[in-house]
């Protein structure tokens, strides 16, 4: 059954997560989503999310999730992360700053979706990064779409810093990996998480490289953050999140979309026809400490 759009006084709001390649996951609750008429007021990103959240906001329809599942299910690894052990051995020895080019994202984001900038998008977007000079968080919300994607996603070490807008910018998921945060910033909303990152969830096997380890001991930081977000936003607003399915794949593996797009889709489904609607609480009158971050004009 097709649920309908809220009112435009309590929004509703799509928060993806970075996760790299276990991103694809996320097609599958977006289908779950649309299947059931929840189409978002406004999408919050980070990383692969980000990059997701930008096809969903340009064409918030089914057609954008089949346009998103074709995307996941054809991209190759090689592709993204071109070069082998030694190309990459070769770039740390010479002090580069990072294993591999860009690329290969660069290209997957050009391809991905027609929309340019922001302003070509139906509904707002944020897209969010991390300044490596400053070590601040920096939204987008405005101008070029391109550039802040390929920050977004430029996982430190791996790809290089993107420069732009009179700053060096990395992976936002190293400040803000579920940017729930910014989903309070309005009025109180319904929210909905697709959170892959899967820092509070248990490995299910043994890491099988340095980028293995970087990744892991990443999202077990960024999720503490996630955590006492989420508590608090508990209390102002309403929110779901979707499960993921157990993804073990490293890094570079693209495999296996199929699968992977058609178990979230299932899980999602399941929470979505039981969710029990709550009821949206005021704001409390107490004055909070916002994290430190910026949102770039």
């Amino acid at each position: 059954m097709a649920e309908s759009r809220v009112a435009p006084d309590r929004p509703t709001v799509f928060v993806l997560s970075g996760g790299g390649n276990q991103a694809v996951s996320q097609v599958g609750m977006l289908r779950a989503l649309f299947e059931r008429g929840i189409v978002p007021d406004v999408v919050i990103g980070t990383s692969a999310g980000a990059l997701n959240g930008a096809v969903v906001a340009h064409r918030p329809t089914m057609d954008a999730v089949d346009h998103l599942e074709g995307v996941w299910q054809s991209i190759q690894g090689k592709e993204i992360f071109p070069g082998n052990r030694v190309t990459r051995a070769w770039n740390v020895l010479r002090r580069g700053t990072s294993l591999m080019p860009s690329d290969g994202l660069a290209q997957l984001i050009d391809t991905v979706s027609t929309a340019r900038t922001f302003a070509d998008l139906a509904v707002p977007l944020r897209v969010v990064t991390c300044d490596l000079t400053s070590g601040s968080e920096v939204v987008f919300c405005r101008g070029p779409l391109a550039p802040p994607l390929l920050a977004s996603a430029a996982l430190p070490g791996v790809f290089p810093p993107v420069p732009y807008a009179g700053r060096l910018l990395v992976d936002g998921g190293v400040v803000n990996s579920v940017p729930i945060s910014h989903a309070a910033a309005g009025k109180p909303a319904r929210i909905f998480v697709c959170n892959v990152s899967g820092g509070g969830r248990p490995m299910h096997r043994a890491p099988r490289s340095p980028l293995d380890v970087v990744m892991r001991s990443f999202s077990i930081a960024r999720n503490q953050r996630f955590q006492l977000e989420l508590a608090h936003l508990r209390h102002t607003a309403e929110v779901t999140i979707l499960p993921r399915p157990t993804d073990d794949r490293d890094l570079l593996d693209f495999s296996d979309a199929h699968r992977l797009i058609d178990e979230a889709y299932r899980m999602a489904t399941g929470v979505l026809e039981h969710r029990q609607p709550v009821e949206t609480m005021q704001r409390p009158h107490r004055r909070r400490v916002p994290w430190r971050r910026r949102t770039a004009a």
